[in-house]
Parts: structure tokens; C-alpha cells; sequence
């Protein structure tokens, strides 16, 4: 009797409720992480998903609208799938874990039926700017389908994308062994990382800015930190604020110079570009005669907010 050939994945039962989805959120990448994980989310940087899964900071899955509508359509964009398509698929209630590299985990949407593939369902905004009717989709999309083809070893996936209000449509992606190697390569990499509790450089992407406050939201008083060996940065900082400085002025120039040839004109054309300087008006409260006039009204609505005050200065 022929040996049966174990499959590239083990199937472990998704927990029902959402703390253990959660917990078995952090002992792997799944397939929304892989972008994360090569640092090409423009949502969430490979910082913010390191102290995610590390544990430094909570996996910040807090429901909201786009999620809640997100699951309440996911069944609609399946069938609207199938509709487009002829094909039949189905739920499944496992978590797919690869075998060779068990930190690669994978929570299906829907399986096709009769094929080796699987599909993602998406919602997305009306305002969205990819263009899917001209056949673009979002890299984090795509590395996602990659992902999941890397943890079941199928040949295709599918995915298919509901933009409110505006269309419907659905991609094949199709295995490619040489992208799936550099995806597992890389989420091998950054798992190495989270194992080892040393955290990837910090981009200079504003997610990872907000992580890092939220890791360290208050000094200690008098506290100090050794930073020679960031010399060299700080040398490369004051050059780089140097350079924005000097392309900030010449930048003011060309605008004073477009003034200059706009005159008492709203509007003016170039081959390329339109150019506008209408008039405007701007109210706002003066603060200090308010809280001269009504103290005590102004004490009742003045709102104190507490932060870190972030600056560099050369050493006398």
C-alpha cells in the first residue's frame, strides 16, 4: 500500500472566542502580518507588528467600523466570487500552521472547492485609490495571498474585492516559487527577531513614531541615557536638517516668485500645473483676551494634555 504523503500543513481548531484568537494571534505571522513583516504596510510598520508580537504592546485588533463591515460582508463578497466565477467554496473553522516553518500560520476566508486554492475576501472604501479596474491591487493584499500559498502549498489563490459603491472585482494570483522563497526568507528573518527580543531599526514611518510613544509615554525625572553610539546619527540629523532648511527657503522663493508673476490674479496656468491664490478668511478665538475678559469661564474649558517634548541641541 502506497505510503500517504503528509501534507505541508497541520490544521489546528480556531478558537471561538476572541481572546484565543487573539493568543493565537501572537504565536506566529499570519497572512494580514506578511506585509508587516517585510516592512511594506503602509498601515503598520515591521516595528509596531515586533512589539505586537514580542508582547511590548498590544495587538491593537480593537473592532471597528471597517472590520465590523468587513466580516458582515465577507459572506457577500463569496458569493458575488462564485457568482462571477461558476466556482463553489466553502468555511473552514482551522488555523492552517505550516510545518517546516511553524511560525507561519494561516487563517483561511473560504477554500475552493475541487481546486488547490483558496480566496480572501476585501472590502474597501469608495475614496480608495487603487486602481482595480485597470488590475492593481494593495502589495499587502497580494504578500497576503503569498503567504497563504507558502503555509498550504497550493497553487493559486484568489481573491476577490468589494470597492463600496463603486464595483466588484477579483484576481487570480498564481503561485510564483522564486517571490515565495524571499516572502519566507524574510518572515523567517523577522521571526529570528521576535525570538530574540531584539527589535528591527525603527523606520521613520508615523506608525512606528506612535508606537514608540506608546512604549515609553513618560520620562523618568532625571533619568539619562549614554547615546555615543549615536553619534553618527545625530551629526547625519543636524546635516539632513541643514539640507530642509536650505530646500525650505528655496522652495519659499519659487512661491514668492509665482505671487510675484500672479499679481491680484485668482488663478494662473502653466502647461502642467494650475496655480491658485484666492482670498480667504480665518476666524479663531483670541486666547489671551478671552482669558482676560472671562477667567474663569476660560480655567473651566483650558484642557491639559500631557506628552514627551522631543529635541536636539548641540553641546556647548
Amino acid at each position: 500500500m502506497a505510503k500517504t504523503e503528509k501534507k505541508p500543513y497541520i490544521r489546528e481548531k480556531i478558537p471561538e472566542d476572541r481572546a484565543g484568537w487573539l493568543e493565537q494571534r501572537q504565536i506566529g505571522i499570519g497572512g494580514s502580518d506578511a506585509a508587516a513583516a517585510l516592512g511594506m504596510n503602509p498601515y503598520k510598520s515591521k516595528y509596531t507588528l515586533f512589539a505586537e508580537k514580542s508582547g511590548m504592546l498590544t495587538d491593537e485588533q480593537e473592532d471597528n467600523e471597517a472590520m465590523r463591515i468587513g466580516r458582515d460582508l465577507e459572506e457577500y463578497v463569496a458569493r458575488r466570487f462564485c457568482e462571477a466565477t461558476g466556482k463553489k467554496v466553502k468555511r473552514s473553522a482551522y488555523s492552517y500552521v505550516s510545518r517546516e516553518y511553524p511560525f507561519m500560520r494561516a487563517n483561511l476566508d473560504r477554500t475552493v472547492v475541487g481546486e488547490e486554492a483558496g480566496l480572501e475576501c476585501k472590502t474597501a472604501s469608495a475614496l480608495t485609490r487603487t486602481k482595480y479596474d485597470r488590475g492593481d491591487i494593495p502589495i499587502q493584499y497580494y504578500l497576503q495571498c503569498l503567504h497563504y500559498m507558502a503555509v498550504t502549498g497550493w497553487k493559486k489563490w484568489y481573491i476577490a474585492i468589494l470597492v463600496m459603491g463603486k464595483g466588484f472585482y477579483w484576481y487570480e494570483v498564481n503561485r510564483d516559487e522564486a517571490e515565495i522563497k524571499v516572502l519566507i526568507d524574510n518572515e523567517r528573518a523577522f521571526w529570528d527577531l521576535v525570538q530574540s527580543g531584539i527589535p528591527p531599526v525603527p523606520d521613520g514611518s508615523e506608525n512606528t513614531a506612535e508606537t514608540i510613544y506608546k512604549l515609553y509615554p513618560n520620562a523618568v525625572d532625571g533619568a539619562t541615557a549614554d547615546l555615543e553610539d549615536m553619534e553618527s546619527k545625530l551629526e547625519r540629523r543636524k546635516e539632513l536638517a541643514g539640507l530642509i532648511a536650505d530646500l525650505k527657503d528655496e522652495k519659499e522663493q519659487i512661491d514668492n516668485e509665482l505671487k510675484d508673476h500672479l499679481e491680484d490674479c485668482e488663478v494662473g496656468f502653466s502647461e502642467k500645473y494650475v496655480v491658485s491664490w484666492k482670498n480667504t478668511e480665518t476666524s479663531r478665538v483670541d486666547t489671551k483676551l478671552f482669558k482676560k475678559e472671562y477667567p474663569e469661564i476660560y480655567a473651566s474649558v483650558l484642557k491639559t494634555t500631557s506628552g514627551r517634548r522631543f529635541s536636539v541641541k548641540e553641546r556647548k
